[in-house]
């Protein structure tokens, strides 16, 4: 579930940085009873912005499969390796 904390509570940064670390997610942050700001660990920052990445080239993969126009024979691409490192 997610933490939501008011500002208020930003004041006690070692506080914050402690939950942050230990929930492994966002938090967010309240100001006048609306979202305001999500802080976050920066090990939970990287792994979010590595499974973006992921599932971004995921879905561009799936697009290639659906448009087969930018599929590539594997067996012309090793030959092609194959030959330009000489390889036998």
């Amino acid at each position: 579930m997610p933490q939501i904390k008011p500002i208020s509570d930003l004041r006690n940064t070692s506080e914050i940085s402690e939950l942050c670390h230990k929930k492994d997610e966002p938090i967010f942050i309240t100001k006048n009873g609306y979202g305001d700001l999500v802080i976050m660990s920066i090990e939970t920052y990287e792994r979010n912005l590595a499974l973006s990445d992921i599932y971004r080239k995921l879905s561009e993969a799936e697009t290639q499969l659906e448009n087969k126009s930018s599929l590539v024979n594997s067996e012309s691409v090793f030959n092609d390796i194959r030959s330009k490192y000489t390889i036998k």
